[in-house]
Formats: C-alpha cells, sequence, structure tokens
C-alpha cells in the first residue's frame, strides 16, 4: 500500500514557502500605502498555517527516500495544488477575479505559460504584478529542477538517456540532489539579477525591470503592462531576446561555464541544435517580411527575431501580432511553438532533443527504405538510441500530438472557434503563452473565453508542463497495485 505520508509532508513544505514568498509582494503594498496588501497578508497566512498544518501532520520520525510512485503523486500534486494557493491573492485581493480566472492565471505563472486573464495592468497594485513574476520565476526554477533530477529517474519523455553514459549526465558532474538544487539556484538567480541590471541600463524603471527579468529567464512572459513588450524600448528589446534564449538553455552547462570548462555550452548538441534552428528560422521569416512590407528593416530585424525567441523558448512575450506577417509566417511559428527549448531548462513545448530524436528517427527509417538489408539504428549525438529510450519518447511525441488535437475539439465544442482553440491549446500545451487567433484579437490576452474553455486551457498547461505521462500514469489501474 502506498505510504501518502512523505508526498503530503513535501506539500505541505513546499505551500509553506509559497505562503513565506508573498510576504515580499505585502511588503510592497505596504510601501506604497495600497491597502491591497492586507488581502494578500490573509492569502499568505492561510497558505503557511495549511501548509504547517500539513507537514506537521504527515511527518515522518524516519524520513525515507520517495519511492517512484511517490515521486510521481508529489510532482503532481505540486503543480495541481500550488496554483490554487497561488490564486488566493487574487481573489482576496484586487483584481478580485473568480475563482476559474484566479485559478489560471496562477496556472499560468506557476507553469511558465505566460497566458494572462488580466488587462489593465498598469492599474494593479505593484503587489499582484510582482506575485505574477514571482510565480512565473519559482516555476521555472521548480521546472528546471524536477526536470534535472525528478523526469530521469521517472523515465518521462525518453529523459531516461540523461541518465546514461551516451550523455554528460548530471549524476558525473554534481552526484547529490541537495548540490544539484544549490547550483541550479545561484545560475538561476544569477542570470535574473544580470538581466535585471540590463534591463535597467536599456531603460526600464527597476521595478518593471525586475519582473521582466523574472518572467525572461523563467520564459514566463508575465510582463507590467497591456502593450507588452512593446512598451520598451528596441535595446530592451534586443536584450529581451538574448536573456529569453539563456533561459531556455541547460543550466547544467552554465554551471560547467563557471567551474572553467569554457567549451562545455558549445559542446551540447541541444545548444547548437537550438541555436541553429533560430537562426534559420528567423532569417527566411526576415527574408520573407522584407520581400512583403514596407517597414524598415531593423523594425523587421527586431520583430521577428524577438518574437521568434519568444515562441522557441516559450516565454511568451510579445512585440505586436504574428498575424499580418502572413500565413507563411504563422505556420513557422507554429512550428517553433511545437519545438520548444532544451530539456534542463525552464523551457516547454516537445524540447530540443525529443525533436532531434524524431528526426534521427525518421532519417534512419528512410535510410532502411533505402536498403532493406542495412541494420540502420537512431542516433543521438552520434551515440545510438536503445529502445528503453525510445519507446517513452516516442510515446511522449504521439501522446502530445493527439492530446494537442483532442483539447482543440473540446475547446471547439466549448464554443470557442477553431483557429482560436488551436492556437490556445498549442500555447498551453507547450506552455508558450503567445497569443494569436479572433478571440485573443480584441484584448491580447485569453479574457473572452469562456468558463469551460478557461478551465480546458488550464489542464493543458499542467498537462504540457507535466509531460502528460506524469499525469496519465496516475488513471492506470496497475500504478496503484503493490
Amino acid at each position: 500500500m502506498t505510504d501518502f505520508g512523505p508526498v503530503f509532508h513535501n506539500l505541505g513544505l513546499i505551500l509553506l514557502a509559497l505562503g513565506v514568498a508573498m510576504l515580499a509582494p505585502v511588503g510592497i503594498d505596504l510601501l506604497d500605502g495600497n491597502p491591497n496588501g492586507w488581502p494578500f497578508f490573509e492569502a499568505a497566512l492561510e497558505t503557511i498555517l495549511f501548509g504547517t498544518l500539513v507537514a506537521m501532520a504527515s511527518r515522518s520520525e524516519a524520513p525515507a527516500a520517495l519511492t517512484l510512485r511517490q515521486a510521481y503523486l508529489l510532482t503532481a500534486g505540486i503543480w495541481i495544488v500550488v496554483p490554487a494557493f497561488g490564486a488566493l491573492p487574487f481573489i482576496h485581493g484586487k483584481p478580485d477575479v473568480s475563482l476559474t480566472d484566479a485559478y489560471f492565471e496562477a496556472v499560468s505563472g506557476i507553469t511558465t505559460t505566460g497566458y494572462t486573464v488580466f488587462t489593465g495592468l498598469e492599474e494593479l497594485p505593484r503587489s499582484v504584478l510582482l506575485w505574477r513574476g514571482m510565480l512565473n520565476w519559482m516555476g521555472g526554477l521548480g521546472i528546471a529542477f524536477v526536470a534535472m533530477i525528478f523526469l530521469p529517474v521517472m523515465r518521462i519523455g525518453g529523459m531516461r538517456y540523461f541518465q546514461t553514459e551516451g550523455f554528460d549526465t548530471l549524476g558525473k558532474v554534481l552526484p547529490r540532489a541537495r548540490d544539484i538544487a544549490i547550483s541550479l539556484l545561484e545560475v538561476y538567480a544569477g542570470l535574473t539579477v544580470l538581466c535585471a541590471i540590463v534591463f535597467v541600463i536599456t531603460g526600464m524603471p527597476v521595478f518593471d525591470a525586475v519582473v521582466h527579468a523574472m518572467a525572461a529567464i523563467a520564459t514566463g512572459g508575465f510582463g507590467t503592462s497591456d502593450a507588452g513588450f512593446s512598451a520598451w524600448s528596441p535595446a530592451a528589446q534586443y536584450a529581451g531576446t538574448v536573456f529569453m534564449m539563456l533561459g531556455a538553455m541547460p543550466y547544467i552547462r552554465f554551471f560547467q561555464l563557471l567551474q572553467g570548462q569554457s567549451k562545455a555550452l558549445w559542446r551540447d548538441s541541444q545548444v547548437r541544435a537550438f541555436l541553429r534552428w533560430f537562426v534559420y528560422f528567423s532569417v527566411i521569416v526576415i527574408a520573407y517580411r522584407t520581400f512583403r512590407e514596407q517597414a524598415p528593416f531593423e523594425a523587421i530585424v527586431r520583430q521577428t527575431t524577438f518574437n521568434f525567441a519568444s515562441l522557441l523558448t516559450g516565454t511568451g512575450f510579445g512585440v505586436g501580432a504574428i498575424e499580418p506577417w502572413g500565413a507563411f509566417a504563422m505556420v513557422v511559428a507554429f512550428l517553433l511553438g511545437l519545438i520548444g527549448g532544451c530539456t534542463g531548462s525552464s523551457s516547454g513545448a516537445l524540447s530540443v532533443f525529443r525533436v532531434q530524436v524524431v528526426l534521427s528517427a525518421l532519417s534512419a527509417a528512410i535510410r532502411q527504405l533505402h536498403s532493406p538489408n542495412r541494420v540502420v539504428q537512431p542516433r543521438y549525438d552520434g551515440k545510438p538510441l536503445d529502445e528503453a529510450t525510445m519507446g517513452p519518447l516516442m510515446l511522449h511525441v504521439s501522446g502530445y500530438i493527439l492530446t494537442l488535437g483532442v483539447l482543440s475539439v473540446a475547446m471547439s465544442m466549448a464554443g470557442v472557434d477553431f483557429t482560436s482553440a488551436l492556437f490556445a491549446i498549442w500555447g498551453c500545451l507547450g506552455n508558450i503563452g503567445f497569443g494569436v487567433g479572433p478571440m485573443v484579437a480584441r484584448t491580447g490576452t485569453m479574457v473572452d473565453f469562456n468558463d469551460a474553455s478557461t478551465w480546458i486551457m488550464s489542464i493543458a498547461m499542467l498537462l504540457g508542463r507535466l509531460g502528460m505521462l506524469a499525469i496519465f500514469v496516475l488513471f492506470l489501474p496497475r500504478f496503484w497495485r503493490d
């Protein structure tokens, strides 16, 4: 029989930490003399008390390492329960929204998707804007931590490969989870501080720079203006492009750089493909837009590279809409969103690693058809991929595409036009957060979607963030058998 004690204990501790984190926005409101600080404090107190009680009630005298089943339950529990408490400040205080909208906003923040149902961001208290940025930042850190420690152990979507000799695994660089967590926090916080400093230099006020830096490094996309990144200078937009790309690269490589391994980042096959695809797609669309538009070339380059960096990394920031660029650019944007960033970062979607393996498998299949008697094996970075890696990975990719179709149809049945439904699920499942479609055009937000479609989008964001299999496996009867 499964022992739920360790799961509840760890979940309680995480909620306790979440409640303590809420005190920072409370302090901002108190400094501003804004009465919204007291409802925010109420939400913080509720979260702290609940987390403390759960942690104390489930504490064990002899704590042990989590089993695989407990790891699945804890991972799913964190991403489902934490947004419920992260939504409390939006319900108790401003913007005083419904449970549906508040949970959607918190899920979008903690999964680093970046979709929002809030309008008039400039009029909201700074505590709300800071909390949204913090949700992005904490979610991105948690995602990277899970990707680097739990997913390989859980063998989700081909992540077992990162435990094999075919890859420079974390186990060979940092053998203990505590060391990984500390090193990850150092790299993550260092990139965030550097990003904030650069944003200030490019003309952003300090508060806005901090919020946007947390969102950029977390590839989260929550900002402080309804105008998105268009509200900031061209220099800030170029800087945003760079830091979004950095946020979608494997954090372990930055740690290796700090250790003096200067070639660690570039030797990573993921990173090379990630940068190469970004350049290829950007150059193609820049040429396409230059041919059909009369806009200044510098503006075309800046808008295209920024928006494509946002799409590829799944950040959700935007400089204008991409629909006016034409159907070809929309198709390229859709493909970029499906790819996503690198494994071991806070980015979502399929990930560069999985796309590389799929392309390798397709190449092997084509060569096998050409030479039936020849034994052709898919390879990654020059090394063969075994069936134990390929099986879960192919299941993940096929499940991803199937889920995209099923949820898009479900959204249409909920009363959403198909274009808006398809791009909404594309953005939620890939944690992209880039608004596209007729229902988004009016406000640039998801505020016009009804409650049923909003809950479907919340589910899609959670499925995308958890790699789907971590959720689906919980519904298998054999998962609960001893």
